[in-house]
């Protein structure tokens, strides 16, 4: 089985980290979440002075057998097409990505689609695309395990390469389906508070999406553990995702989690080991239903709230300048000492 060597965030730090916050120019308090910002991220680093380097976003993409039976607005040959638009850089993460300074890197985790040697393109294709869970389980155990692993060794070449602030995004006709049966099943919720409209899904779409995930779930009993919901429901972006999260909190990264399909990967990932939430930074709420509630699962409150549900990574890179606002803050703030200034008494 996977093995993960988490450890919980230290607070060694804590007091002084506070101490520092609390002696800048300001009134106590008066920078509010970016207060608590600055000290998670000086709490993960266990730095006085902490640092972002290299900040980067990979794209996962990975295509569901589901969507055969219609719960999607959008055809599934969208999703190689997009990794396409990922590649000349003409996407949404793209342009957020470059206004931030952040390195965007894009996976192939399943595409139903055979790629030519693209520049840009990481092939860590485990299959083309998740099998039909409507009939049977989306991927073997094995290939879940692989998945993950593909994940892991993903972030530590990224982090190798000098980074220490991650997000992650994904492209997949149909994983909102996924999602939603992921978040039903770890938080034991009814799926119809899970499910939402995907990518855009009429009324007439929306019942028949319910009506077909629970069937799905009636077909495919599971035994409750993460990897046999994740095998069963997920999709190979999302195993992959997984692993990814995993991996980055061992290494003590800082990670951006952006919306309802990112955040069920999550949801997985702390199912196989809690710890890996203390390293999160929750950039946004989605405008997807279902989203809101599975936050209120994790107790995480999301930084922004654009009415977004793009996915792609994109609230990450909305909510990148924050986090370097907040680590600025902390490193070149003057005190009251050092810039002469009264303090109350």
């Amino acid at each position: 089985m996977l093995k993960f060597d988490i450890e919980p965030v230290s607070v060694e730090m804590q007091e002084a980290l506070q101490q520092k916050i609390d002696t800048k120019t300001k009134p106590l308090g008066a920078l509010g979440r970016l207060e608590k910002l600055a000290l998670q991220v000086g709490n993960i680093q266990q730095k006085l002075n902490p640092v972002l380097n290299q900040p980067t976003i990979v794209v996962f993409a990975g295509d569901h057998g589901i969507v055969a039976d219609g719960v999607s607005a959008y055809p599934q040959e969208v999703t190689f097409q997009m990794v396409m638009n990922f590649i000349a850089g003409g996407a949404a993460i793209n342009i957020f990505g470059r206004q931030h300074g952040m390195h965007i890197k894009v996976v192939d985790a399943g595409v139903n689609f055979d790629f030519s040697e693209q520049t840009g393109l990481i092939n860590a294709k485990i299959a083309k695309g998740t099998k039909n869970y409507l009939k049977e389980p989306a991927m073997t155990e094995q290939q879940c395990r692989d998945a993950m692993s593909k994940g892991a060794e993903i972030v530590q070449t990224i982090h190798q390469e000098g980074s220490n602030v991650i997000g992650f995004g994904e492209m997949g006709i149909g994983n909102t389906s996924s999602a939603s049966i992921l978040m039903s099943l770890f938080c034991q919720l009814p799926l119809e508070e899970c499910v939402g409209r995907g990518a855009g899904v009429d009324d007439a779409g929306l019942e028949k999406k319910k009506t077909l995930l629970q069937q799905a779930i009636a077909n495919n009993p599971v035994d409750g553990s993460p990897l046999s919901i994740l095998s069963t429901f997920g999709g190979f972006e999302i195993a992959m995702m997984c692993g990814a999260y995993l991996q980055a909190a061992s290494l003590k990264m800082i990670i951006l989690v952006d919306g309802f399909i990112a955040t069920s990967a999550l949801l997985a990932a702390s199912r196989f080991s809690p710890d890996v939430l203390g390293y999160c930074v929750f950039s946004h709420v989605s405008d997807e239903s279902g989203h809101q509630r599975l936050l209120e699962h994790l107790e995480a409150k999301p930084l922004l709230d654009l009415q977004m549900r793009l996915g792609e990574g994109t609230g990450t890179a909305m909510a990148y300048p924050i986090l370097q606002a907040a680590v600025n803050f902390l490193a070149e703030m003057a005190s009251f000492e050092s810039a002469g200034v009264s303090n109350k008494d």
